[in-house]
């Protein structure tokens, strides 16, 4: 049964927000594609050390229109590196595919994209990572709250990069670059296992009011409640929100750095 977990409630008019997806329907039967369609957070140690994968590919497609900034790339690799311990590096391989034409997308839409177009998957040395940037919104949208991304498996991701256009860019939104980071980092953090989804928490954080996130406001697991500060405060100073000291204590704690 799917699990949904709102994950960032950014408020300015709308309350924002990110979700999880644990799983969706497995309809593969090659054991390496299997491998790639697991419960997120499973290969949380998989990406971050380097025992049974020493480099790791992030296969990024996105929709014709809606290509994330290539900052927003070299800022989620620079955020990988600094967690992940893959001696072989980490490379990014980029395309375009014309629309599905089906949004809104429910998250079993994003699991169909991802299955007719992936090229990437696990090999004996190399650990892959699909992320899809949709041409639409999320069927989970409402009048007062959208979702901006989904992690739903161990190593796949989803942004909802039309509605991250639509709120960045223009007076009083963010930079999208700004907001692309955030929302990316966010969605990995989640793969990575992050909070208490696979990486064994090592101090007491996990938010007891939102589960899966972080309860200190300052770190980019946190979820903001639909009164607090949200974007403006999450991003002050021109930076996407980093990981706090007890996230980081977990990833290492898992094989990371």
């Amino acid at each position: 049964m799917k699990k949904r977990i709102l994950i960032l409630v950014i408020s300015f008019g709308l309350l924002l927000s990110c979700s999880k997806e644990d799983s969706t329907t497995n309809t593969s039967a090659t054991f390496n594609v299997n491998n790639n369609k697991q419960t997120t957070g499973s290969s949380s140690n998989d990406l971050l050390s380097d025992k049974k994968f020493n480099s790791a590919i992030i296969e990024v497609v996105y929709v014709v229109g809606f290509e994330p900034t290539s900052t927003t790339i070299n800022n989620l690799v620079a955020f990988l590196e600094a967690r992940m311990y893959k001696p072989g590096g980490i490379s990014v391989i980029k395309r375009s595919i014309a629309s599905p034409g089906t949004a809104p997308y429910t998250i079993q839409e994003i699991a169909d994209i991802e299955n007719a177009n992936r090229t990437k998957y696990n090999t004996a040395n190399q650990i892959a990572i699909w992320a899809f940037f949709a041409d639409g919104q999320s069927t989970s949208d409402t009048s007062t709250s959208v979702i901006l991304g989904t992690a739903y498996w161990n190593t796949s991701f989803v942004i909802f990069e039309k509605t991250v256009q639509g709120l960045s860019d223009s007076p009083f939104k963010p930079n999208r670059t700004l907001l692309e980071t955030t929302v990316v980092t966010h969605e990995f953090g989640h793969i990575f296992g992050l909070t208490n989804l696979g990486t064994t928490l090592q101090s007491n954080h996990e938010d007891a009011a939102h589960a899966k996130h972080c309860n200190v406001e300052s770190c980019l697991m946190y979820w903001s409640s639909e009164t607090g500060g949200g974007i403006s405060n999450m991003v002050s100073g021109g930076t996407a929100p980093k990981l706090d000291a007890q996230c980081i204590a977990d990833l290492q704690a898992n094989g990371g750095k």
